[in-house]
């Protein structure tokens, strides 16, 4: 079979599709590299290709299902690899000129090895924002909308998933990194709780918060890439089966908190709209619903932010000194302000996210709380010319401000996050969920999510390019 329709197959669909014979792991990377050819003028998702590495990896899994008996759970799926991630024999240039000339990885990174051994065809790269710091993502385009961005810092990765240019993704997230793509691109993202990933042969932006994670089409297929990136691939075919089960989803006997102030404030009217009709479906769903306020979450914001700027500046002190002119002019003054920032302010913003951490998890036990729901961002995709949110009374707001306000609390508390789409703008742009969990319930948070989506057809739209 060579007319796969990859617009449309999911990791979950290619799975079962190869496990079934229906197409080869050739058949199928021939389909993902037809869309990249048809779609890269316009969406710039990735840096680089390998497409003679790329065939060998599919004519080997090919090969290799025809003698195994228990194949292992990705062999055969292309799988995009963010530009901060090691590889071993490619350069990591991180999308910018500090790298340029950089020597290869002598060894991959611990993400990219877990997806080597679960069989998964490594067949490009994607591009991310300059050192991972950032949420335009340029010069990688929205598939919705070229003319507009596709979030980051994992803009590529969302952006070729999104499009088909791959059945999954890695992403990195230290204030929204994942989430914000997936929101804006009408993809999943998930952020898991902080440390439970290796983060070993990926460049470093906030070592206090840097994740790492996938984006992918459906939840369930996030679940597989999780578990893989886990190192509990035994787990995917029975969590897959729960996701996949044909009974009715139901989210009764959930305790979902909808959050007030900081959450409803300066927010677009679409995304305001879709949110609560999101929390109208989960309550149609079974689901208790319980408005609650998390007064720390702007000192959240406040400590995460604060944080990432110092040890982003720790990590590019030399360049800051010796070389500033091949740092973009954005990524240069935030490094530069990190790097004016004391240590008695950085000590406080540590002393805040444990404060933060504490307030949330009272706030769980107080109104007994499975999870709680939020927008991903309070705004939808911005102009790649002109990014910035202009609101009703005249106050502008950068994207990088708007777009993380929504995400970093979280990266403080270091819970896990999921971003799912959950509806459309009036110029036919996504609009993203978050489901929070309590640390370490990632499989519980992808439980909640996927009983949303399937009841809902926002993940089945396609993009119009």
């Amino acid at each position: 079979m060579s007319d796969i329709d990859i617009t449309r197959l999911t990791l979950t669909d290619a799975r079962n599709a190869l496990a079934q014979g229906d197409f080869s792991a050739v058949e199928l990377l021939y389909a993902v590299y037809r869309r990249i050819e048809a779609t890269e003028p316009s969406i710039h998702a990735f840096v680089e290709n390998y497409p003679r590495e790329g065939l060998a990896q599919a004519e080997v899994a090919d090969r290799r299902r025809k003698v195994s008996p228990s194949p292992p759970p990705l062999l055969g799926i292309p799988i995009g690899v963010k530009d901060i991630f090691d590889i071993a024999g490619k350069t990591t240039l991180c999308g910018s000129e500090l790298r340029a000339g950089c020597d290869v990885a002598v060894r991959d990174s611990d993400a990219v090895h877990a997806l080597r051994r679960a069989g998964a065809v490594l067949h490009g790269k994607t591009v991310t924002q300059e050192l991972a710091a950032g949420v335009l993502s340029p010069p990688a385009r929205n598939p919705w909308d070229a003319r507009r961005i596709p979030g980051g810092s994992s803009g590529g990765s969302a952006a070729s998933v999104a499009v088909g240019g791959c059945l999954g993704a890695l992403g990195s997230d230290t204030g929204g990194s994942i989430r914000i793509p997936a929101s804006v691109t009408g993809t999943v993202g998930l952020k898991p709780t902080y440390g439970r990933l290796s983060t070993k042969g990926v460049f470093p932006l906030s070592a206090s918060l840097d994740t790492v994670g996938p984006i992918t089409r459906t939840v369930a297929d996030a679940a597989a890439l999780y578990l893989v990136l886990a190192g509990r691939e035994a787990e995917i075919d029975a969590v897959e089966r729960k996701l996949t089960a044909e009974e009715e989803p139901s989210l009764k006997g959930a305790r979902i908190g909808v959050l007030t102030s900081f959450f409803n404030e300066r927010i677009q009217p679409d995304v305001a709209a879709a949110f609560q009709d999101a929390a109208s479906a989960l309550r149609d769903l079974g689901a208790e619903v319980v408005e609650c306020d998390w007064p720390h979450a702007p000192a959240a914001r406040a400590a995460a932010l604060l944080i990432s700027r110092v040890e982003s500046a720790a990590v590019h002190a030399e360049a800051i000194r010796d070389t500033p002119d091949l740092i973009g002019e954005d990524v240069r003054f935030r490094l530069e302000i990190g790097a004016m920032t004391s240590g008695i302010a950085y000590v406080r913003a540590r002393q805040t996210r444990e404060a933060v951490k504490q307030s949330i998890a009272a706030l769980y036990r107080e109104h007994e709380l499975t999870a709680i729901v939020a927008p991903t961002t309070a705004a939808t995709a911005l102009s790649a010319d002109d990014p910035v949110v202009r609101w009703p009374d005249g106050a502008e707001e950068s994207a990088g401000a708007a777009l993380t306000r929504f995400t970093m609390p979280w990266n403080a508390t270091g819970q896990p996050v999921i971003s799912a789409p959950c509806g459309f703008d009036e110029d036919g742009l996504p609009i993203g969920l978050s489901f929070v969990g309590r640390p370490d319930e990632e499989l519980e948070l992808c439980n909640l999510a996927n009983a949303y989506e399937r009841a809902t057809e926002w993940h089945l739209r396609r993009p119009p390019l």
